[in-house]
């Protein structure tokens, strides 16, 4: 019988590539992660991992065990949260993972509601870039997570994770009183003006980059920062101009003009494969739905401050349900963004 534990690390190394990678995230010796994988190796009969150097590769017998592994680490989930469902009541720890402007606007009504109803429960919440979210719900750092992608940057599939769609948002340009032409590219109108962008490797980077590079043009990069409060305050001291998706300009300074694009940025919830009837996995995600939900007036959608102000008509939050039987999770892999 081949041991979970050491089928674990096998994913593991095929997700990451390195056994010092592994080691690392799963808070082992390198030396004790080589000894559990010569070990399953023996126990499969077959060679699993092929070395070159000081290089490991997993060989296609060992491609095929990680990938079963997926499966089988689902199935366990499924029957630990079945054996959680039967013991009724919630309690324990409940890790929140999200990206700034997620943990700003989103997770405190969550919050405040999971501590009423479920006061048993430890409620801890980390905020993180969403690049580093898969492998802190693989490693089991976190229990649920929010990610999101961008039109012009998607995101690639991770077998390890299941998500569902939560938010949907508007993207704007920022400027201060530069509002451009009617009838003009918003991005492009403004081709010749300094940017503010995030992080080189971040997915706000990506996203601003490829957006004036579909306009037609290179964007001059005066500022970096990832948090859209600073990127704002920078747009208003006439510092730049930027892209900000509507959670990030809620609270937009004086001056600043916002004009829509027609380009979303997608939330989306994320949680191991095979937890999601973890009950405290559900009720993190029915208080994040609700926390959604109450962000305007009625439920509906809050209104941008000064979307108005453009020229354009006023632009809502989209809260994105997953009624019973419709869609499905997937799997998804977040890239870095705010």
């Amino acid at each position: 019988m081949l041991d979970v534990r050491r089928l674990r690390l096998l994913r593991e190394l095929a997700h990451r590539g390195t056994i010092s990678a592994v080691a690392e995230a799963l808070c082992y010796t390198p030396s004790a992660v080589s000894q559990q994988l010569a070990i399953l190796e023996r126990d499969a009969g077959v060679p699993l991992l092929q070395r070159n150097g000081r290089r490991v590769f997993l060989t296609p017998a060992g491609t095929a065990l990680a990938q079963q592994t997926e499966g089988i680490l689902a199935l366990l989930e499924q029957a630990a949260a079945a054996l959680a469902a039967a013991r009724g009541g919630l309690s324990g720890q409940l890790r929140i993972g999200a990206f700034p402007t997620a943990v700003r606007t989103v997770l405190p009504a969550a919050l405040v509601a999971l501590g009423r109803d479920h006061p048993g429960l430890e409620l801890m919440v980390t905020e993180l870039d969403p690049a580093g979210v898969p492998d802190a719900l693989r490693s089991g750092a976190l229990d649920v997570a929010l990610v999101h992608e961008y039109d012009y940057v998607p995101t690639s599939p991770d077998p390890a994770l299941d998500t569902e769609p939560l938010l949907e948002e508007a993207i704007f340009v920022a400027s201060a009183g530069l509002a451009p032409d009617p009838g003009e590219d918003p991005v492009r109108g403004l081709r010749d003006c300094a940017w503010i962008v995030g992080s080189p490797g971040t997915l706000c980077h990506a996203m601003a980059v490829r957006a004036c590079q579909a306009a037609g043009f290179t964007p001059r990069i005066r500022h970096h920062a990832d948090d859209f409060v600073t990127v704002l305050a920078l747009v208003a001291a006439g510092q730049g101009v930027a892209l900000v998706p509507q959670l990030g300009a809620l609270d937009s300074p004086p001056g600043v003009v916002l004009t829509p694009l027609p380009s979303r940025r997608r939330t989306r919830i994320a949680y191991r494969s095979g937890t999601r009837c973890q009950p405290v996995v559900a009720a993190a995600i029915d208080a994040i739905r609700a926390s959604v939900q109450q962000l305007g007036p009625g439920g509906a959608g809050r209104r941008l401050p000064g979307a108005s102000g453009t020229g354009h008509p006023d632009v809502l939050l989209s809260p994105q349900t997953r009624p019973s039987g419709e869609e499905q999770p997937h799997d998804a892999s977040a890239a870095a963004g705010r």
